[in-house]
This record gives structure tokens, C-alpha cells and sequence, in this order.
């Protein structure tokens, strides 16, 4: 008899709706009145916020700023690029009217606009209408400028974090002189993803060039992070792109470069989303709920006090308060330890569990024995939930810094382990398809991995690969020397080989 979990079904079950219930039993987040929208809930919102001050951190060690430009996006701005305007026109929301009118007991738009806006999906577009009125010379540049927002894509297959109508991100957009400066910041910026997320998420992510096809709308070039999740799909956890200067003819960012002459702006954008809560809790997650990296969870340690009798409670909970002081004079990489104490009115496996389920790093408990014993009973949110170190609670504040330093590298391992083990070189068409075909048919949720596979750069190919499997090219991996070989679908020169994957 397999043992009870704190959340069911299990991922082996029925992973998807797994996710939904860890989201759930987490207190990240919840489904709003408004269909595709959500409401990101205290400890989801901690998290993000986490996210935000690592990440704005690294913004600014590498030369940016931020700045805030508008929600609503005038039509024609949208126009001015064509690629652009294809490939979001579909997910976009418009605003008509800016007034309400009652009309036979009903509220009515009134006041059609002059000019349709657009609730901003991304924001090259009035971003570069600003940079446009910016520059001048070449002496305005680089600009180098960060905004966190949020944005509206109207998506019609829900599921948050994942995908939801509106999301938060942040989104950098530079200007710059030349293209190599472009091209460096593009390189530069997926660089910073790729350290956040194997430092801080504890995800080891895979970098590289998406294809033509999977560029973003309006890109001369795409590159991204990819994550493998424990279904084995791939998610896109941040791109990068280098815009060329497509953006800045369409916005006239134009300037007079050093000989005199009137140049455009070579432009990059680059993003990641809230997405990524959606990634850690795949990535990391077990049947009993979330599991946070030490380095990015919004608190490191909860407190619990157990005080089944009345006549030790005032002592427990100054033991309590005593070791929650020293705690918060710990610092752990650079700041304060995060602690939480529960003096909940609920009993001790009540309060164990709910924090089993927020994915806390570690726990203690203080109970009168463990006063008497001058201990603590500590359990670590990566071992099993019984599991549990008896320690001596003087010697815990000095401790615990290391133990949380183990916790975040073994969830890297454990995922770095994973998804090596769920990667396959494959070297023909038939053991390609015989890879990305449910062997199972009772479980076709049950995906297959990362496929390395040669593939000569037909867009044809592509699209029947997605047709017949749902599989596309998550990235063309970037290699110093990629080894080149034959494509297994057309027996073509090849490259180098892409990574396949069924995605989110």
C-alpha cells in the first residue's frame, strides 16, 4: 500500500491537474471572475516579489534602469511593424469607447475613440516612439532601460501561471549604436536568465537560438532558456531578442553617428514572466506540494511552537521568539535569514503540513521536551516529511545558513539528473517518432523528453514535426563548434542537432 500524499492525484497520475492542486495547496493563486485572469495570493505574490529584487539586482550590476511607459498602445503604432502586428494580433485586447452611458437599465460603451488602443502585449512599439524623441546623436546611446508591468495576451487555453490572460513581467529594451553592441546585449541578457535560473530556481536551463519559425514577431534573431519539467515537457523560461533595426526604422529611432551621417538605432528586447513560478513548481514539486530553492523562497524557516499544555505555553514561545531573534541576525547569502513563526490556534501536523505544501525550506519545532532537552526537531522541505534532525538550539542559527546551502544544491543536482536522464541523442526519422509516441496509450500525457536530433533548417520539416506529434525545436543549442551531420528527415547537410520537445 503506497504511502497517503498531501496532494492528490499524484504527477504520476494526472499531472496536469497535479499542478492545479500544488497551486492551490500553496495559497499561490486563484482563478478570478474574469475568464483567463488570476489573482496571485500573499505567498505567490512573496515569491514573485523575490523573483523581482534578484532579478532587478542583476538588471542594474549590468548597466540598467528602470523606467514605466504606457498600458495602452495607439493602433498605429502597432501597425508600423508589420511582423510584428501579425504575430500578436490575434491575443490582443483594444479598447474602443472611454465612457459608460445607461441605456434601458443597462451600462452601454459610449465615446467611440478616435483611434483604437491596445492593452499592451509587449511594448517595443511605444517604447521605441519614446527612444524615437530620445536620441538624437550618438551620444544618447546606449539606452539601457528595464520595466516591470504587466501585460494582456488573450489567451484562450488558461491554466496560471502558466498561461493566463494577463501576467506580470518585466521587459528590458535597449538602443544601442552598432550592431555588435545590439548583439552583445542580446548574448549578455539570456546570460543573466541562465544564472537566475540555475542559481536561484535551482533549474538547470538549456540556451540557445530559436528558429525561424518560433522567433519572436519582428526578430532578426531569438534566444532563449528552455527548462525540462517533470512531465517531461519543455517550458520557455526567457528570451532574448535582437531586433535589428527593424523596430527603430518603423519608430524612426534615428541619430547622427559620429561621421555625420543619420543612422538607425540597433534595438534588443528581453523578458521573463511569471511564468517562471509555473516552471519552479514543475521543476520541483513533489505529492506533497511545492518545494523553493532556499535562494529564492520568500521565507527559509518556520517556527512552529508545540504547546499541547497550557502551563509551558509563555515559555515555549519565548524560546520562540528568542531563536526567531537570532535567526534574523543570520544572514544568508547577503540578507537577513526569512523567518516565519505559526502561532496559529491549529495543532502541530496541521501547521507541518501547510508549510510541507508552501514548500518552506525548513522547519522547527519547540515543544517542552525539546525545552527541558534545550533542542529543536528540524526537517528539511528536500527529505522525506517525517524526517527529522534533532539539534541543539544554541547551535542552529550558526548551522543553518550551510543546511539550506545543501538544500539548493540538491534540488539542482536532482533536476540536472532528471532531465540528462530524460535526454536522448536519436539518429534516424523512425526512432525519432518512436520516441515522441506514447508507448502507453492509457497515458499519453506521458512525454518523452529532449530529443537531440539533425535537422537542415527546413521550415517544412518543422511544421510537419508539429503536425504529426505536437513536438517543435525548442533551441538550436549554442556551441562553440557545433558538430555538423545529416538531417534524419531528409538525408540534407545538417548543422549541428536542435532539442525537440513536447512544450508548454
Amino acid at each position: 500500500m503506497s504511502e497517503k500524499t498531501a496532494i492528490t492525484p499524484t504527477r504520476d497520475q494526472d499531472f496536469p491537474e497535479w499542478y492545479q492542486q500544488v497551486v492551490r495547496a500553496a495559497d499561490l493563486a486563484e482563478n478570478s471572475e474574469v475568464r483567463g485572469c488570476m489573482v496571485i495570493k500573499p505567498w505567490g505574490c512573496a515569491l514573485w516579489e523575490r523573483m523581482q529584487d534578484v532579478l532587478d539586482g542583476m538588471f542594474k550590476a549590468t548597466g540598467h534602469r528602470n523606467a514605466y511607459f504606457p498600458l495602452f498602445i495607439p493602433l498605429s503604432h502597432l501597425e508600423k511593424e508589420a511582423a510584428h502586428v501579425e504575430g500578436f494580433a490575434k491575443e490582443c485586447a483594444v479598447v474602443t469607447h472611454h465612457r459608460l452611458e445607461m441605456k434601458d437599465g443597462k451600462l452601454v460603451p459610449a465615446g467611440p475613440l478616435t483611434e483604437p488602443l491596445v492593452v499592451r502585449p509587449t511594448s517595443e512599439t511605444i517604447i521605441g516612439a519614446a527612444y524615437a524623441r530620445w536620441v538624437k546623436s550618438w551620444r544618447d546611446l546606449p539606452i539601457l532601460i528595464n520595466q516591470w508591468a504587466n501585460v494582456v495576451r488573450w489567451e484562450m487555453r488558461p491554466r496560471l501561471f502558466l498561461r493566463t490572460a494577463e501576467f506580470l513581467w518585466q521587459e528590458g529594451h535597449t538602443a544601442h549604436e552598432t550592431e555588435a553592441e545590439a548583439r552583445e546585449e542580446t548574448n549578455k541578457m539570456l546570460g543573466v536568465y541562465e544564472t537566475f535560473a540555475r542559481e536561484y530556481l535551482a533549474i538547470p536551463v538549456l540556451c540557445g537560438e530559436k528558429s525561424e519559425s518560433e522567433r519572436f514577431p519582428g526578430a532578426v534573431q531569438t534566444l532563449c532558456i528552455e527548462a525540462m519539467v517533470q512531465d517531461r515537457k519543455a517550458i520557455q523560461a526567457g528570451t532574448s531578442h535582437f531586433l535589428g533595426q527593424n523596430f527603430s526604422k518603423a519608430s524612426e529611432i534615428q541619430f547622427q553617428g559620429r561621421e555625420g551621417a543619420i543612422e538607425h538605432a540597433w534595438t534588443t528586447s528581453w523578458g521573463v514572466s511569471t511564468r517562471l513560478i509555473g516552471t519552479l513548481i514543475m521543476a520541483h514539486g513533489d505529492d506533497d506540494g511545492l518545494i523553493l530553492p532556499p535562494r529564492i523562497a520568500p521565507a527559509h524557516v518556520v517556527i512552529i511552537p508545540i504547546t499541547p499544555k497550557e502551563d509551558s505555553r509563555a515559555a515555549v514561545l519565548e524560546a520562540t521568539e528568542q531563536l526567531a531573534a537570532a535567526l534574523r541576525a543570520t544572514s544568508y547569502h547577503g540578507a537577513p535569514l526569512g523567518v516565519e513563526i505559526d502561532t496559529r490556534d491549529f495543532g502541530g501536523g496541521v501547521k507541518n503540513w501547510d508549510w510541507i505544501k508552501k514548500g518552506i525550506p525548513l522547519r522547527i519545532e519547540i515543544g517542552p521536551r525539546d525545552l527541558e532537552k534545550g533542542s529543536v526537531a528540524l526537517a528539511r522541505r528536500d527529505q522525506a516529511p517525517k524526517e527529522k534532525a534533532f539539534l541543539p538550539a544554541a547551535e542552529v542559527p550558526a548551522r543553518i545558513p550551510a543546511i539550506l546551502d545543501e538544500i539548493q544544491a540538491n534540488l539542482l543536482a536532482r533536476a540536472t539528473a532528471f532531465r540528462d536522464a530524460q535526454t536522448r541523442i536519436i539518429e534516424s526519422k523512425d526512432a525519432f517518432y518512436e520516441f515522441f509516441t506514447p508507448k502507453n496509450s492509457a497515458k499519453p500525457e506521458i512525454h518523452a523528453g529532449f530529443a537531440l536530433a539533425h535537422w537542415n533548417g527546413s521550415a517544412a520539416v518543422e511544421e510537419q514535426i508539429k503536425n504529426d506529434l505536437k513536438v517543435t525545436i525548442r533551441c538550436l543549442p549554442l556551441e562553440d563548434a557545433p558538430e555538423s551531420g545529416t538531417c534524419i528527415f531528409t538525408g540534407e547537410p545538417s548543422r549541428q542537432r536542435v532539442i525537440w520537445a513536447k512544450s508548454y
